[in-house]
């Protein structure tokens, strides 16, 4: 029967039209294979910032370092403010930052006391009574007596304080010397400078054993290998 068929400029239409629809939807974006796979990101156009920009960004340029004491102390209380602490809290952060530097820990001594080469220096030096210890004692005792105004007294103590300072600087000499001997055979492939041995070795005989940061580790008389 003819009229159920389809005439050819009917399925020629039909044609052109499926055609048109199909360009149509190409020229907007739509693939003849149906809409984008799900889950599909499109790309951003720019690359992924790296996490160090990120953080920059986020926390903005980073402030000059202080160049005076004041400066720094303004900034210190401009943070104190931001993130408050309890008074209790910083002092026990401070006192626990003094006992492990007394207590000679690596972490919290200055870079002037690091090393094992120092802590040797420091017990070679403990290890002995030294003229050097009188230098503070001393130190009060002419101050005393410049406020006595009796010459004779003086006179002694001008005395005194010379022949206790010539015999200071012979024995942080001699103990100088023999402390970067003694440095140099326990430590042959390390550089030792004799002068930086000798004064920190000064330094540390002249000051009050009680008052030695960080503390001795050995007691007078015992021996130090």
């Amino acid at each position: 029967m003819r009229f159920l068929r389809r005439s050819s400029t009917e399925e020629a239409d039909t044609t052109n039209g499926t055609a048109a629809e199909s360009g149509t939807a190409a020229e907007d974006g739509a693939s003849p294979a149906g809409a984008r796979r799900k889950g599909y990101t499109p790309a951003k156009g720019r690359p992924t910032p790296k996490r160090r920009e990120a953080e920059g960004r986020r926390r903005g340029p980073v402030a000059p370092p202080p160049r005076t004491t004041r400066e720094a102390i303004r900034r210190s209380r401009e943070l104190r403010k931001k993130n408050p602490m309890a008074k209790e809290e910083r002092r026990a952060a401070t006192r626990e930052r003094r006992e492990r530097m007394l207590a000679g820990d690596e972490r919290y001594l200055l870079p002037r006391d690091r090393g094992p080469v120092k802590a040797y220096v420091r017990d070679l030096v403990d290890s002995r009574r030294n003229v050097l210890g009188l230098f503070m004692p001393m130190a009060i005792v002419v101050f005393v007596t410049l406020l006595i105004p009796i010459m004779q007294v003086q006179q002694y103590a001008t005395l005194l304080t010379t022949v206790v300072l010539l015999g200071m600087i012979v024995e942080g000499f001699l103990n100088g010397r023999r402390i970067s001997k003694r440095v140099r055979e326990k430590f042959p492939k390390e550089n030792i400078r004799g002068a930086s041995i000798g004064w920190y070795a000064f330094v540390r005989a002249s000051q009050l054993r009680k008052l030695r940061v960080p503390k001795p580790r050995v007691k007078p008389g015992d021996q130090v290998d």
